[in-house]
C-alpha cells in the first residue's frame, strides 16, 4: 500500500482498539462522535454506516464499513454491530463483534480475506468530549488468514498473529490539533504460518514464532482537517508522530520447500527496542537487538550456516525542515561480537591461520547541518531534486570507529567544522577545520596471514605496507597511528608533517 494509505490505516486502527481513566462523565454519543471524527480520516466516501440506534444510554451502530484504497489494492473492514453503553460511574463501555472480516482486493481480481477476532475484550472510555481516555484489555487479539480467491480457485492455509494478555491505554485530546497517545503491554505474540502451495506437488511454507514481553508507546498529532491523500501537506500542517516498543525476547523457526528449493532455520533474539519519530523538523529511527543466534540450512548451500551476535543496532537522524536553521544529524551502526561457526570458517581458512575471535564493527557520526529546502513542502520538491546537496554541512564528529576482526583492530575519532563561505579551498566541499586520529593494531600480521593463506600475492602486500607506511607512524609492536589536522588557513598536517 502507499505511504498515505498506511498512515491513514495506522491512525484509524488505533482509534478502534485503544486508553486511561478520568473523572468527568462522558456519554455514548460523545464517544461515537470521537470515533466518527477519526474514521473521517479515511474520507467520508469510504465510511458507510447502516444505522445508529439510541435508547436509554445505549447507542448501537450497525453495519459499519471502512474502506481504504491505493493504486494496487482496496481493503475493507466490516463490523456488524458496535455498542456504546453508558455506565453508572460516568464511563462508556464499548463492545463489538467477537470477530469481523477484512477483505483485500487487488486490481488483478485476487481477493484475500483475513479475520480479526478478540477474546474477552473490555473497552472502557472515560473523560469528556474533548479529552477521551480508553482502557482496553483482552485475553487474545488475533488476526488470522482465511483464504485467497483467484478466479475459480480458492487457496486456504494457516497464518495468524495472536496477541495475548493485551493491556493498552489510549487517549485523544481535541484542541487546535487532535493529539493521540497510547501505551501498554502485551504479554506475548504468537506467529504461525502453514501453507501447502497449490499445484506445488507437496511444496509448502511453514513457520512460527513467539515474542515475549512487548511494551509499546507512541504519541501523534493530527490536523483536524487532515488530508492523508497528500502526506507532504499533512506534515507541513503539523502532523507529527513519535514512539516505539521494547521486546524481552523472541524466537522464530521456518521450513520452506518451494520452486524446487528447500530452506529451514531458526532465529532467536534477546532484548530489543525500536524508536522512531517524524515531524516537520526531523526524521529519526533507532533500533537495537541483543543476543542474536541464527541457524540456516539450504539446498543451495551444502553446509549449515550458524552465527551469533552480541548486539546489532542502527540509528539515524536527519533534519527535514526549518530552512536556514542548524539541526542535529546522526548516523550509527553497531555489529558487536559476531561469531561464525568453524564450518564456515573452514571454507576459506582450512588451515586455521586467521584468529577466529568474535568480530566487531562500530561506527557513529554526529553533527549539525542546515536544511536548504523543506523536504515536505511540495513547492520545493523540484528545486530540491535538482540541487547537488539539499543540506549545508556545518560540523561532523566521528564519535566511534571500532573495527576488530581477523586479528586486526582499527579505532579512531575526530571532529571537523566547515566554512561554507569558502567553497574554493577544498572544492567542491566547504573548507574543513579540525583533527582526526586513527590507530591500527595487527595490520602487518593480518597481511602475513593473508599471504600464508594464498589469498593475496606477496608483491601486492609490499605495496600495501609502503602505502600505509607513508601516512602512519609506528607506536609499538605492529601498532600504527596516523593523525590529520586541518588548520584555519587550509594547511593540512599528517602526523605533524605539512602536506598541503
Amino acid at each position: 500500500m502507499t505511504y498515505s494509505t498506511r498512515m491513514r490505516s495506522a491512525v484509524c486502527l488505533a482509534a478502534l482498539i485503544a486508553g486511561s481513566a478520568a473523572n468527568a462523565d462522558v456519554t455514548a454519543a460523545q464517544v461515537w462522535e470521537d470515533w466518527k471524527a477519526q474514521l473521517a480520516l479515511y474520507g467520508e466516501e469510504n465510511v458507510t454506516i447502516g444505522a445508529e440506534e439510541s435508547s436509554s444510554g445505549v447507542l448501537t451502530v450497525r453495519d459499519l464499513s471502512v474502506r481504504a484504497a491505493d493504486d494496487e489494492v482496496t481493503a475493507e473492514v466490516s463490523i456488524a454491530a458496535i455498542t456504546f453503553n453508558e455506565q453508572s460511574d460516568g464511563s462508556v463501555r464499548v463492545t463489538m463483534d467477537d470477530s469481523y472480516p477484512v477483505v483485500i482486493t487487488g486490481n488483478d481480481g485476487v481477493v484475500i480475506t483475513v479475520n480479526v477476532s478478540q477474546q474477552n475484550m473490555e473497552m472502557v472510555v472515560s473523560g469528556d468530549a474533548d479529552a477521551l481516555d480508553y482502557d482496553i484489555t483482552a485475553d487474545v487479539y488475533k488476526i488470522a488468514f482465511q483464504d485467497v480467491v483467484d478466479g475459480d480457485v480458492t487457496y486456504t492455509g494457516d497464518a495468524e498473529i495472536a496477541m495475548n494478555d493485551v493491556d493498552l491505554t489510549y487517549q485523544t485530546v481535541v484542541a487546535d490539533m487532535r493529539d493521540i497517545s497510547y501505551g501498554g503491554s502485551i504479554a506475548s505474540v504468537d506467529v504461525l504460518v502453514d501453507f501447502q502451495i497449490p499445484g506445488g506437488n507437496g511444496e509448502y511454507v511453514t513457520g512460527g514464532g513467539k515474542m515475549v514481553g512487548l511494551s509499546t508507546q507512541a504519541a501523534m498529532s493530527v490536523p483536524l482537517d487532515a488530508n492523508f491523500e497528500d502526506p507532504d501537506t499533512l506534515i507541513n500542517d503539523g502532523f507529527a508522530v513519535a514512539g516505539g516498543y521494547t521486546i524481552d525476547s523472541a524466537d522464530y523457526v521456518f521450513d520452506v520447500n518451494a520452486d524446487g528449493d528447500q530452506a529451514s532455520g531458526s532465529i532467536s533474539m534477546g532484548a530489543s527496542n525500536l524508536t522512531g519519530e517524524m515531524n516537520s523538523s526531523r526524521v529519526g529511527y533507532a533500533s537495537k537487538t541483543n543476543d542474536i543466534a541464527m541457524n540456516f540450512l539450504s539446498g543451495d548451500f551444502p553446509l549449515p550456516i550458524e552465527l551469533s551476535l552480541a548486539q546489532y543496532g542502527i540509528n539515524f537522524q536527519m533534519p527535514t525542515g526549518a530552512v536556514g536553521e542548524s539541526s542535529d544529524f546522526a548516523l550509527g551502526f553497531d555489529l558487536i561480537d559476531l561469531n561464525i561457526s568453524d564450518t564456515i570458517w573452514n571454507l576459506f581458512d582450512a588451515g586455521n591461520v586467521l584468529p577466529r575471535d568474535p568480530a566487531t564493527i562500530q561506527l557513529a557520526l554526529s553533527g549539525k547541518a542546515k536544511a536548504l529546502f523543506d523536504v515536505f513542502d511540495p513547492a520545493q520538491q523540484d528545486a530540491m531534486n535538482s540541487a547537488e546537496m539539499p543540506f549545508e554541512l556545518e560540523s561532523v564528529t566521528l564519535d566511534t570507529l571500532n573495527v576488530d576482526a581477523a586479528g586486526a583492530k582499527l579505532t579512531g575519532d575526530g571532529a571537523f567544522t566547515f566554512d561554507n563561505s569558502d567553497m574554493q579551498s577544498f572544492a567542491p566541499m566547504p573548507r574543513p577545520e579540525g583533527a582526526a586520529s586513527i590507530e591500527i593494531t595487527g595490520f602487518n600480521r593480518l597481511l602475513d596471514n593473508l599471504v600464508a593463506m594464498g589469498l593475496v600475492p606477496e608483491q601486492d602486500v609490499m605495496g600495501a605496507r609502503m602505502m600505509v607506511g607513508m601516512f602512519a607512524r609506528s607506536t609499538g609492536d605492529d601498532q600504527m597511528e596516523t593523525s590529520v589536522e586541518i588548520l584555519p588557513n587550509g594547511q593540512v598536517n599528517v602526523n605533524g608533517n605539512r602536506i598541503r
